[in-house]
């Protein structure tokens, strides 16, 4: 399931629940899915070894944002706009515009670009429940909610790079598709549909506020690069099958989760049986609370796939998210186990085991969030409900430390501040938790004076 870092609101450690408003279009938030990191680290590694780089130390980031774009903003990592995604018709395409952006990560040519873009790298990439706009009464943890951020990465316009570093992009990311042994194809079929946005909204080089104005023309990138891939031995080498599947479905989860449901069911009408569209339109009819209609739609791709964890993981959110956690429980534990205990899918199933409100899962519930946030510490939610079963067996120290781990991937520096002192009072002293909440406490009052010298 996709999890998005945006606002939300926070309740108390007794009630887990909580309701998503869903953040406009515009709202930029990053989007956190264990099916869609994957398909990005298998789609990215070839081309990230070919980059010379460590494909463990790559990140590619998934930024809500419907505008066609992606970029790197310091460090190992590339954002790519979920806008990009739905443009996109192939993975192929996708992997030219990752080899491009590589090239901007080895030539050094981030800029440097402010606290939003600062906020986006460290704040964590948050996991979050299937933002809906309507919490199920009565339906205690099980409710649709999320934790989130505290705020927004606004991320704006940071692409203000030179045409000449973007030529260089272009030849650095060709040589990466060449050495790669993938063909260029989709990068030249994804440079025509920038075109055909630069001729749609007519820009011009000199529309200084412009995408198009700090690039160079797509008509020259292709004309150039035309040439280049033509001649490449991968030219005529076909896409990965599987590799495209994979990527079909993510791109119709994508849209499912962020689309209107009116938009998604136009897009994916339930005429088409295709394994896309009913993932598309499972979120669709969830996020209009129809039960019956999303299950049907799970049930019908896990017929097909018993085994496919991520059909799994969507069939246990739905179930969770509508009220019925103990329902829940077989999908997501099979999700998980699948997984190899995938943190993000983790972190779902030690919810769903909180959420039953049977005391004798909580102790399962530990188990299986320790593990999750052993492997991702990153991970708001994750650490928000480890505090609940702290605090439901009477641990309060640790509840507070998990409450500051929380709170400081959330940027929510003077509630972490508070939590981190409180579990330093109580834990014993000198132990790992009791210097990690000095850490904590250490990193809240640095970044609290910052933002004081900031005003």
């Amino acid at each position: 399931m996709i999890r998005r870092s945006s606002a939300f609101l926070r309740l108390s450690a007794t009630v887990v629940a909580a309701a998503l408003t869903l953040q406009s279009a515009a709202a930029q938030s990053i989007l956190r899915d264990a099916e869609t990191e994957a398909l990005f680290r298998d789609m990215s590694a070839p081309l990230i070894k070919a980059a010379g780089l460590d494909p463990a130390n790559v990140d590619i980031v998934l930024i809500n944002d419907p505008s066609i774009n992606a970029f790197v903003a310091g460090g190992q990592a590339v954002y790519v706009n979920s806008g990009l995604i739905n443009a996109a018709t192939s993975a192929n395409q996708v992997q030219g515009v990752i080899a491009h952006e590589l090239g901007h990560v080895t030539g050094g040519h981030a800029i440097a670009i402010g606290d939003g873009a600062k906020a986006a790298t460290s704040i964590s990439l948050l996991s979050m429940l299937l933002g809906v706009a309507a919490a199920v009464a009565g339906a205690g943890a099980a409710a649709m909610g999320v934790m989130a951020a505290g705020q927004q990465a606004a991320l704006g316009k940071y692409l203000s790079f030179s045409r000449t570093q973007e030529s260089a992009a272009d030849a650095a990311g060709a040589s990466y598709l060449s050495k790669a042994g993938i063909s260029g194809h989709g990068s030249l079929e994804f440079f025509k549909t920038l075109q055909n946005q630069e001729f749609r909204y007519g820009y011009s080089p000199s529309d200084e506020d412009a995408f198009f104005s700090t690039h160079p023309s797509s008509g020259d990138r292709i004309a150039r690069l035309t040439e280049t891939y033509a001649a490449d031995p991968a030219w005529k080498k076909p896409d990965d099958r599987e590799l495209e599947r994979r990527f079909q479905l993510v791109k119709a989860k994508l849209y499912g989760y962020l689309a209107e449901p009116s938009a998604t069911l136009q897009a994916y009408p339930e005429t088409v049986k295709s394994e896309p569209a009913r993932y598309a339109r499972a979120y669709a009819f969830h996020k209009e609370a129809l039960m019956d209609k999303a299950t049907a739609e799970t049930d019908a791709l896990l017929a097909e796939e018993p085994a496919n964890p991520y059909f799994l993981e969507i069939k246990g959110q739905i179930l969770l998210e509508s009220g019925r956690p103990r329902e829940a429980l077989e999908p997501l534990r099979r999700a998980t186990q699948l997984t190899g205990n995938q943190p993000l899918i983790a972190t779902s199933f030690g919810h769903a085991l909180i959420a039953t409100e049977d005391k004798a899962n909580f102790a399962e519930a530990e188990r299986v969030l320790k593990a999750a946030v052993a492997r991702d510490r990153d991970n708001p939610f994750a650490w928000y409900q480890l505090g609940v079963v702290y605090e439901s067996a009477g641990d309060t120290p640790r509840a507070r430390l998990a409450s500051a781990e929380q709170q400081v991937l959330s940027q929510q520096m003077p509630l972490a501040l508070i939590s981190a002192q409180a579990a330093q009072a109580t834990l014993p002293k000198g132990s790992a938790d009791w210097l990690r909440a000095q850490d904590i406490a250490f990193q809240a009052r640095a970044a609290i004076e910052k933002d004081k010298k900031r005003r």
